[in-house]
């Protein structure tokens, strides 16, 4: 069973930016591909970034598209999200997740998919 324990979010000024870190343990990190999930409050969880088990392949939800990098270091057992230009818009808490894709090439923006949760890093944006 994979853990995952998020950090890194945080109170900044709109505009600014946020480094969110997934650190993962208890099997092999780089047979899951890996996701950042976020909810606000009232709102529908929404797939923000999603990256495959290699790191070759990544996907990006519309409204974070050029503001927001996925990545991961599987020698770290490790996802990021950095996060630019952040907007009143992105406040939520925010999720890493893993899903078990040994063998499985490409990504996944399904949150049923996903088997394993982080327990969340709240991001504020002040305007």
């Amino acid at each position: 069973q994979a853990q995952l324990v998020e950090s890194g979010g945080g109170l900044v000024q709109a505009g600014g930016s946020l480094r969110l870190s997934c650190a993962a343990s208890g099997r092999t990190f780089s047979n899951y591909r890996m996701g950042w999930f976020r909810q606000a409050p009232g709102k529908e969880r929404e797939c923000v970034a999603a990256i495959s088990w290699s790191g070759r392949s990544t996907s990006y939800a519309d409204s974070v598209k050029g503001r927001f990098t996925i990545s991961r270091d599987n020698a770290k057992n490790a996802v990021y999200l950095q996060m630019t230009t952040l907007k009143p818009e992105d406040p939520a808490v925010y999720y890493c997740a893993a899903d078990y894709a040994k063998g499985v090439l490409g990504v996944s923006c399904v949150g049923s998919e996903y088997a394993y949760w982080g327990q969340g890093t709240q991001v504020t944006v002040s305007s």
